[in-house]
């Protein structure tokens, strides 16, 4: 499984630990050092079955900086993605990716039923 956080962020940390705990193992990844690609985040959308404004970090800085909450919904997919695809920080975090789910945002219960 694909850990993707952002290791300074408390929900990320908290994530990470019940990884542990439940002895999930993963790739950890830093999403500000190493920032999904296009193709990775059109993948994960189409998989994630969830609107795209899912994988956005609402709250952060950069959202608000950029006043992508008027914004989005007047952008096409692609543009949306080279946006998410352009700054780590822009994307909701953390981000689980297995076989089987894509898992945005740190979740106990829908992870348990995802992931155990």
């Amino acid at each position: 499984m694909l850990f993707l956080e952002y290791p300074k962020c408390s929900t990320c940390k908290r994530a990470k630990k019940w990884l542990d705990e439940h002895n999930i193992e993963y790739t950890d990844r830093d999403i500000k050092l190493d920032n999904p690609s296009f193709e990775e985040l059109k993948d994960w959308y189409g998989k994630s079955g969830l609107p795209l404004k899912k994988f956005f970090n609402t709250s952060g800085l950069i959202y608000r900086d950029l006043g992508l909450k008027d914004k989005l919904e007047n952008m096409s997919e692609n543009e949306q993605l080279t946006l998410l695809s352009g700054d780590g920080m822009l994307v909701k975090r953390p981000l689980a990716i297995s076989e089987n789910a894509v898992l945005i945002g740190f979740k106990e219960k829908e992870w348990e039923e995802k992931l155990i």
